[in-house]
């Protein structure tokens, strides 16, 4: 994928568990001898609790991630939970070289670029203002164990609600971002698979309404299509 003069990025689009899905990202970030920038457009076949890679499996109901045919992954990347679900969420996972200009050492700036470009993309679809956070990592009583209620740098929000999470993986060879943009939030279909009494649940679905937004349900194509014309020219 490229433009006259611009960019190349490999793209690739797969369907599939979000096991292997994650598999595959991380096939090439370690396993490939010369890294390129790569744009994945990843499918989940049935939803999947993502745990953050230092989240402890206690936060898991596994008999109800069990019952509701709920798929339960680690990424490698940090961060918390998140509920991947092809009519609630778009994921789109970035590979950069180090070495290319879009490569950062510094961690906490590194997914800078990946905010603007997807709040470029937003703003092509008229959502927003999109807005990058490049503060340092805003935390709070929920954010261990919901994605969505922090925020990261790089991280986008349209007014006070997050809309895209990112979180990252490097090796000395290249930088994995993994992306999510919102469709739709119903904290309470995330919370229902986390290990938590009803009270908690409960409360949870209220203080967590509007820490998050979607962008639309029927967007998905729309939003992909504006991310790969933004990312032609990054």
């Amino acid at each position: 994928m490229s433009v006259a003069g611009g960019p190349v990025w490999r793209l690739e689009h797969q369907s599939g568990r979000a096991s292997d899905l994650h598999g595959g990202s991380a096939s090439l970030l370690e396993a490939e001898p010369d890294p390129v920038r790569t744009v994945r457009i990843l499918h989940v076949d049935r939803p999947a609790l993502v745990l953050g890679s230092n989240q402890p499996d206690s936060d898991v109901d596994v008999a109800t991630a069990a019952a509701t045919n709920v798929e339960v992954v680690r990424r490698r990347s940090g961060g918390a939970a998140v509920l991947v679900d092809s009519a609630a969420v778009v994921w789109v996972d970035l590979i950069v070289p180090a070495g290319d200009p879009l490569w950062s050492a510094d961690v906490g700036t590194a997914t800078w670029w990946v905010g603007d470009v997807w709040a470029a993309a937003l703003e092509r679809m008229r959502v927003g203002p999109a807005l990058v956070w490049r503060g340092p990592m805003r935390r709070s009583a929920w954010s261990g164990r919901v994605c969505f209620a922090g925020l990261g740098p790089g991280e986008v929000v349209v007014g006070s609600s997050k809309v895209v999470g990112i979180s990252q993986r490097r090796t000395r060879r290249a930088a994995l971002f993994q992306t999510a943009v919102l469709l739709r939030w119903e904290a309470g279909a995330l919370l229902a698979v986390l290990r938590l009494d009803d009270e908690s649940r409960a409360r949870g679905v209220i203080e967590l309404a509007d820490v998050a937004v979607g962008i639309g349900p029927d967007r998905s194509d729309e939003v992909v299509d504006s991310l790969l014309a933004v990312l032609s020219q990054t």
